[in-house]
């Protein structure tokens, strides 16, 4: 049992969280990158800048509410790429690797280094009470602005999941989509929880046709359709429940292809997307799907705490 610490600096949020395994409790906090009205992201160099100055003072902010633990941090995780494939690299998760490096330097220790994805998984899993799954296998969803994708979770004894890509969009990611229709909009960036509040504003029904390519989706030509409902004059409400119906409709596709290729078993959806209210009880009633709690799904570190534990306490049991 302990206090286990975890970092998560991505494209969009610099994040540290606390588990503790004796309450199985998670502490969070997390800070947006700070990205200028109306654009849609920022640079790797400008994304690590803010999390060299932000990570200090949300670690700060997370003690304070912790109090007084100290030596009592048990292990130091972080995720220090963006997905478990070789070759992943982000600029960004240098920052959480790195305090994540020094902070168990100070007691003779490694740190847990995971994926960016892992970490989102985990987070949801642990969130909606279902940490069991991690003893099976999964079909895990990761959709956010810089992912869309379906993978296969498996137990890994090293890095406690490992998830293999089955599935992703062919062209634009779904966060990516939501933004710039948010954008289009004037919805400030990220504009995901915006455009929910705008879509539950309107009663319209869309008949939206999905095709797929080798179970791949394409999301290129809801941009499109959404800027030309704008020049046509349909409401931001309209508009915004089109794009999530979309993203939905897409979705289930995947999931139906996914389900019919590799056999039945649970869905798990992650990703700051997965906040959507729409998506969330279409995909509950339909499957049984496994989400977490909205704050869980955006970009946080709790998840790798999560992982960090399970990591640190398997170790000791072996």
């Amino acid at each position: 049992m302990g206090l286990y610490l975890g970092f998560d600096t991505s494209n969009y949020t610099t994040s540290a969280a606390v588990y503790d395994s004796a309450s199985k409790s998670v502490v969070s906090k997390k800070r947006l990158l700070p990205v200028k009205r109306g654009e849609l992201g920022m640079r790797q160099s400008d994304a690590v800048f803010h999390h060299t100055v932000q990570l200090p003072e949300v670690t700060e902010e997370l003690f304070d509410d912790l109090g007084k633990v100290g030596g009592n941090i048990t292990a130091v995780g972080a995720s220090s790429r963006p997905r478990d494939a070789e070759g992943s690299y982000m600029p960004c998760f240098l920052v959480g690797e790195s305090a994540a490096r020094c902070v168990s330097a100070a007691d003779g220790t490694k740190p847990c280094l995971f994926s960016h994805q892992s970490g989102h998984i985990a987070a949801s899993l642990f969130s909606a009470g279902r940490l069991d799954l991690l003893q099976e296998r999964f079909i895990a969803f990761h959709v956010s602005g810089g992912t869309t994708e379906v993978v296969l979770a498996e137990p890994d004894d090293e890095n406690i999941i490992k998830c293999r890509v089955l599935l992703s969009s062919l062209d634009l990611k779904a966060g990516q989509a939501v933004d710039r229709v948010g954008a289009m909009l004037g919805l400030s960036f990220p504009a995901g929880s915006l455009l929910d509040e705008l879509a539950q504003k309107s009663d319209r029904s869309f008949k939206i046709n999905i095709s797929l390519k080798d179970g791949c989706c394409s999301l290129s030509g809801l941009q499109n359709k959404c800027e030309t409902m704008k020049k046509q004059g349909e409401s931001s409400s309209d508009i915004s429940r089109f794009c999530i119906m979309y993203i939905s409709a897409a979705l289930d596709k995947m999931a139906e292809y996914s389900l019919a290729n590799h056999g039945e078993m649970p869905l798990v959806f992650s990703g700051g997307v997965m906040s959507n209210s729409f998506i969330r009880k279409q995909f509950t009633e339909k499957y049984g799907a496994v989400f977490g709690s909205p704050e869980f799904s955006s970009d946080n570190a709790a998840g790798i705490s999560v992982l960090t534990a399970l990591k640190a306490e398997k170790g000791r049991k072996a």
